[in-house]
Order: structure tokens, then C-alpha cells, then sequence
């Protein structure tokens, strides 16, 4: 019960003091003890899981702005449902490492929508990667809520043209870029620190602004969820 208290104050003061800004995430402000800014995070994730419903269209149409909940291109044509899954696992791993406080947590992931860029939309006008999740946090023995479930856009600029190719060119695909993005995203919820990732298309390209995602490195961390 201490436990499920101390949960939900936490998670109560994230939301607080969240804000929510252009291409970045909603109530992305990190939780801050009663201390200084430096001060662990408060939650510790011993596992996590994903889930992308089957009840998600997902869609191939190459418009400006296909219909559906899924719009993905950023690999070969199959199985799109599995696929988001990979990158929000893959984002996971990376985010939240470093979260290591004093109430452990399971993160369960429930996907709404992942809908980024066709092709006729990268190679002109570009447009935005549009990503909404919740996030349940959940005590990792008894599977049951400790906190409230939150609600997070995780939506940010996708490149379109020439951007688009010069950043495909240095290896920032738009899986590698919205796997960090989610990364940062995770890292920010959780009150993690982490130093900004390069994007090499941001060194030849003025005027657009910085995306926020600043994920951690890799780790050997495993998801070993049920």
C-alpha cells in the first residue's frame, strides 16, 4: 500500500508539472523531487511491455495524408502492427535506462496511433509523425495499477524533401529518428538524463528548429515481460 501511494504521488506531481509545446511532447516536463534538480528518478522500471491493438487500421495508401491509424514506411512491406511494436520496444530500451529510483514499476505501453509519413508526402512537403500513447504504470509483481494511466502525444516534424534525402543520406531514417524521439520521450517522463542526440541533418539545414529527443545509449537490458 506505501508503495501504491508513493506511486501515485509521483506520478500525480509529473502531471502537474507538465506543459505541452509544438513538436514536442505533452506534459513532457520531467518529475522533480522536493531537492535539487539532480536528484534521482524516482521510479525504477524493472520491465515493460507493448501493445498495439489489432483493431488499428493500418494503411499503404500513398496520399498526402493516408486515412488509418497506422501509416508506416520506414521498412519493407508486412506486418506494420509488429513493426511499431519493434520501434516502441526498441525506444524503451534506451529511454529507460537510467531509471532507477526508489518505486519499482512496470510500463505498460498501449499504442493509439502511428501515423508517419508516406512517400508522397516525404519526398515533397514532409509533414509531421503523429504518435499518441498510454502509458500504465503497473506494480511488477501483482500486475496491478499503481498510478494513473497517462496520456501521451508524442508527435513531432517529419522531413520532406531534399531535407528528407540529405537525412536518409547520414543515416537518420525515420525509424532511426522516431526511435530516439520516443527514447527522449521516455527519458523525460521518467525524469531520466541523457545528452542530446546529434541529428546530422540539423548541421546542414538552417532555420528549423531542434526536435526534443535526447535518448540514452543501448544498453544489453532485455524486455523479459510474461
Amino acid at each position: 500500500m506505501k508503495r501504491v501511494r508513493m506511486a501515485a504521488v509521483i506520478v500525480l506531481g509529473m502531471a502537474v508539472s507538465g506543459c505541452t509545446a509544438v513538436d514536442t511532447v505533452s506534459r513532457s516536463t520531467p518529475f522533480q523531487g522536493p531537492t535539487a534538480a539532480a536528484t534521482a528518478p524516482a521510479m525504477q522500471v524493472d520491465a515493460f511491455q507493448v501493445r498495439v491493438p489489432r483493431s488499428l487500421k493500418a494503411s499503404e495508401a500513398n496520399l498526402f495524408y493516408p486515412p488509418g491509424d497506422i501509416v508506416w514506411r520506414g521498412e519493407p512491406l508486412g506486418d506494420r502492427h509488429a513493426q511499431v511494436q519493434k520501434i516502441f520496444e526498441q525506444s524503451l530500451e534506451m529511454g529507460t535506462q537510467g531509471a532507477k529510483g526508489e518505486v519499482p514499476v512496470m510500463l505498460d505501453i498501449e499504442v493509439n496511433r502511428f501515423h508517419a509519413l508516406s512517400e508522397k508526402a516525404r519526398y515533397t512537403v514532409g509533414g509531421r509523425h503523429e504518435i499518441r500513447f498510454v502509458v500504465n504504470f503497473l506494480d511488477p509483481e501483482t500486475k496491478e495499477p499503481v498510478a494513473e494511466p497517462r496520456e501521451i502525444d508524442a508527435t513531432f516534424k517529419g522531413y520532406g524533401g531534399a531535407r528528407a534525402v540529405e537525412a536518409e543520406r547520414n543515416g537518420m531514417t525515420q525509424k532511426v529518428r522516431i526511435t530516439n524521439h520516443l527514447a527522449g520521450v521516455f527519458q523525460k517522463e521518467l525524469g531520466v538524463k541523457g545528452d542530446p542526440q546529434e541529428d546530422p541533418a540539423e548541421n546542414h539545414s538552417a532555420g528549423v528548429s531542434r526536435d526534443a529527443a535526447s535518448p540514452l545509449q543501448t544498453g544489453a537490458r532485455t524486455n523479459s515481460l510474461f
